[in-house]
């Protein structure tokens, strides 16, 4: 019999590190359902993936951010008996500025792709992994979950969110069959920076970022061994780690200083 080929559900992969878990399972012989705005970047992926790697890729260009979106997916999936092995909840965006200030648009849209998005795509697409005692989930949250943000601080409080939910869902799940990761890469070169308007802060333009494939690698690795949290990079673990002893109004006003823009 022909045993069949695990099928992956990534969101963001018009570029970055979802891009590059695709090429990494795409690489490993998984089929793929891509999820992104942009139908012409899904249709261009896509292409490059069937073309280099033989596999089976469904794109369903979609924006997230749509309160309906979430069911949308799952209930086109259910009617084209689409089973999803593995979950990859990678959508999400960051704007810098101070809140008060911020467009409403702004501060709402980031809470339902980051938040209520993620957990509604979790909740559609964990109950088949449940029956079938089989399954792995990959929330993408960030170095940023482990402290407070000012000048994005709705998206640092978005991605803190992430990380309970994750850790406390992989606590709930042990022993049914069903992984839940959260992957926290730290500053990535990717579009992430110039979408948040953020590119000109110390933390890009003093400390850099990661290469995009070399995080990818990293978080890809730590879900294939059903690790609950990977954080990509030495020097990132290390911080991550520092701030649960640092005072925290220490650690807030570093944080600042790190996103502040520099000439």
């Amino acid at each position: 019999m022909e045993t069949r080929l695990q099928t992956v559900l990534i969101t963001g992969v018009s570029g970055g590190i979802g891009y590059e878990l695709a090429k990494l399972f795409a690489r490993d012989r998984s089929n793929l359902v891509l999820v992104a705005r942009s139908a012409e970047k899904l249709a261009h992926v896509a292409a490059e993936l069937q073309n280099q790697f033989g596999v089976t890729v469904r794109t369903v260009p979609l924006d997230l951010a749509s309160p309906a979106a979430p069911r949308f997916l799952f209930a086109q999936l259910q009617r084209e008996n689409v089973q999803i092995d593995i979950l990859i909840n990678n959508s999400g965006f960051g704007v810098f500025g101070e809140f008060s200030a911020m467009p409403e648009d702004e501060i709402l849209g980031q809470i339902q792709l980051n938040i209520a998005a993620l957990t509604h795509l979790t909740r559609l697409f964990l109950a088949p992994m449940l029956t079938r005692h089989q399954g792995r989930i990959m929330n993408v949250a960030s170095t940023a979950a482990f402290q407070p943000g000012p000048l994005m601080a709705v998206y640092y409080a978005t991605k803190a969110y992430v990380l309970s939910f994750s850790e406390a869902l992989a606590n709930e799940l042990r022993g049914s069959g069903v992984s839940v990761t959260c992957f926290c890469p730290g500053p990535t070169n990717t579009g992430f920076a110039k979408r948040a308007g953020n590119e000109g802060s110390r933390l890009f333009k003093q400390f850099g970022g990661m290469n995009a494939e070399t995080v990818a690698r990293d978080g890809y690795r730590g879900l294939m061994k059903g690790k609950t949290i990977v954080i990509s990079g030495a020097h990132n673990w290390l911080v991550a780690e520092s701030v649960r002893f640092a005072p925290r109004k220490m650690v807030t006003a570093v944080s600042r200083w790190i996103s502040e823009k520099v000439d």
